[in-house]
């Protein structure tokens, strides 16, 4: 049986911009794998300490990318995360940032529990395009590709863009 060739596709943004529900909405509709970076973690205790002051675990980044480097080289995974630069450049095809308007940003952290300078921080992330920047610092600017995730009708429109663009992916590569 011949293994069809398929595609990395890196999903980052800051905190609370929709990266899960979209990652795993492509991942069923294109049979990518999804791999959220936060339960992979989790699972595997890939940490390094903890973070007292944002009160969240600290991630061991040369772990993580040990944990995924099989999958990765083998293709077709869509990797979920808040931070790009800590992942090798070969690994990703192509690059999404999914941005905000950051008054609903503030509102979703907000519901989901985040409060003082964690929230802070986070919207400011946005507002400064923090996200953005280190993806184009991290890859071939031509492979990064914002996208505004505000409305359900956005997630739509990137979950089409993106299930087309894989699937052109595959057709190109095989």
């Amino acid at each position: 049986m011949i293994m069809k060739k398929k595609p990395n596709i890196l999903l980052t943004g800051t905190p609370g911009v929709g990266k899960t529900t979209l990652g795993k909405e492509v991942a069923q509709r294109t049979g990518l794998k999804y791999v959220n970076i936060g339960e992979l973690a989790e699972e595997g205790q890939l940490y390094d300490g903890f973070d007292e002051e944002y009160n969240c675990p600290v991630l061991d980044e040369d772990r993580v990318v040990d944990e995924l480097e099989e999958q990765m080289s083998e293709g077709g995974v869509i990797v979920d995360y808040h931070g790009c630069d800590l992942f090798p450049e070969r690994w990703f095809h192509i690059v999404f940032v999914l941005r905000t308007d950051n008054t609903r940003l503030y509102t979703r952290l907000e519901s989901r529990g985040y409060s003082g300078k964690k929230l802070q921080d986070n919207v400011q992330c946005e507002i400064f395009q923090t996200i953005l920047e280190e993806a184009l610092e991290a890859y071939q600017e031509e492979i990064v590709h914002q996208l505004p995730s505000n409305t359900p009708e956005d997630l739509e429109q990137n979950t089409e863009q993106m299930v087309q663009w894989a699937e052109q992916w595959i057709k190109e590569h095989n």
